[in-house]
C-alpha cells in the first residue's frame, strides 16, 4: 500500500560530471512544481561522475513519480529513494551564537553533549560546527535558539546506501 502523507524523501542522484547537469535536473524539479527542501552535489570516486543527494517533501506516490522522471534525463546514470533502505545521512551546520563571558562555560558544555566542535570565539559571540542526522542538527539548533542566533549556515544531506 502506497501512502498519500507527505514525508521526507532522499533521493540519490548519480549523474554524469559535465556542465549544465545541475540546472537540468532543478529545472525538472521546477518545471513540476516540486519544492527542493535539500540538496547536495558533490565528485564521486570517479571524476566522470558527481552525486546529487537531494530531498523532498512528498507522497510515496509524487516521489516514485520524481524518481521515474529523473531516470528518464540524459545525465542521469543511476536514481534510488533511499527512504525504502538502510542509509547513512549526514548534514554539517555552521552556527555562530551569542556568547559572553557567562554563557562560554553553558555553551561548551552543550558542544560537549552533542559532540559539536567550537570554531570560532569573540568577546562576544562563539561559531560551532556540528556534523549528524537531521534530528541531531534539529535539536542542536533548538538549545541554541535562547543563547541568540546569529547566523547559520546548514548543508543538505550527504546520504549512501548501507552494505
Amino acid at each position: 500500500m502506497v501512502k498519500n502523507t507527505p514525508e521526507t524523501h532522499i533521493i540519490s542522484i548519480l549523474t554524469k560530471n559535465q556542465p549544465g547537469v545541475l540546472s537540468r535536473i532543478a529545472g525538472l524539479f521546477s518545471r513540476r512544481g516540486y519544492n527542493i527542501d535539500g540538496l547536495t552535489v558533490c565528485a564521486t570516486e570517479n571524476d566522470d561522475f558527481s552525486r546529487m543527494t537531494v530531498t523532498v517533501c512528498a507522497t510515496a506516490n509524487t516521489a516514485n513519480q520524481i524518481v521515474e522522471q529523473l531516470k528518464k534525463q540524459i545525465d542521469v546514470v543511476k536514481v534510488l529513494d533511499l527512504n525504502s533502505g538502510d542509509v547513512a545521512l549526514r548534514e554539517l551546520l555552521l552556527i555562530k551564537v551569542k556568547a559572553g563571558a557567562k554563557e562560554r562555560s553553558e555553551l561548551c558544555d552543550i558542544c560537549t553533549i552533542f559532540k559539536a566542535k567550537a570554531l570560532d570565539t569573540t568577546t562576544s559571540t562563539m561559531m560551532f560546527e556540528l556534523t549528524g542526522n537531521t534530528s541531531k542538527i534539529d535539536a542542536f539548533i533548538k538549545v541554541l535558539v535562547p543563547y541568540g542566533i546569529i547566523e547559520m549556515a546548514r548543508t543538505g544531506g550527504a546520504a549512501l546506501e548501507r552494505g
